[in-house]
């Protein structure tokens, strides 16, 4: 991996997103705001809640004047999360979506789509892990310096997860 220069930023609409973004525009990254919507329903007062999130994200976007898409992963999240977490229900095992969400959408639909649609060098999000490369140009993650070792050692066996 060169040098990183553009860095697309999942947005969420919320406060680790928007400052991740901020902060990587201080540092002089160029950055693009990208907003997943990986969910399609309404809530009883027939409003969609992720709309409304996406407009926050938008706005964030704006103020930062940074550029911002919007993608769907619905059908993917619905075959690749969804389906699997009402199987492991129904084996009687209460499974962690985000875990698979991810794996397969985060860090791996939304990757795909920022390094090769929208050219960026890297990805960014409000939290979670952050990548390296070590001297033999292999991708390493490195967890947060606050992070407790008992948190690490949790963490460190959800990435396990998350890295094929």
């Amino acid at each position: 991996m060169g040098v990183v220069r553009h860095i697309v930023c999942a947005m969420s609409g919320g406060v680790d997103s928007s400052v991740t973004a901020l902060l990587l525009r201080r540092r002089g990254y160029h950055v693009t705001g990208v907003f997943m919507k990986n969910w399609d329903s309404l809530d009883e007062k027939g409003v969609c809640s992720s709309e409304r999130d996406c407009e926050d994200a938008y706005k964030v976007c704006q103020n930062l004047d940074i550029p911002f898409h919007q993608v769907s992963y619905v059908n993917e999240y619905w075959h690749e999360v969804f389906t699997n977490l009402l199987k492991e229900y129904e084996k009687g095992r209460t499974p962690n979506p985000d875990i698979l969400c991810n794996k397969h959408i985060k860090f791996n639909h939304f990757y795909s789509y920022a390094i090769n649609s929208l050219g960026a060098d890297a990805m960014a999000t409000g939290h979670y892990a952050r990548t390296s490369q070590d001297s033999s140009n292999r991708d390493t993650w490195l967890l947060p310096l606050n992070m407790s070792s008992e948190t690490a050692l949790r963490s460190g066996t959800i990435l396990e997860r998350l890295v094929p």
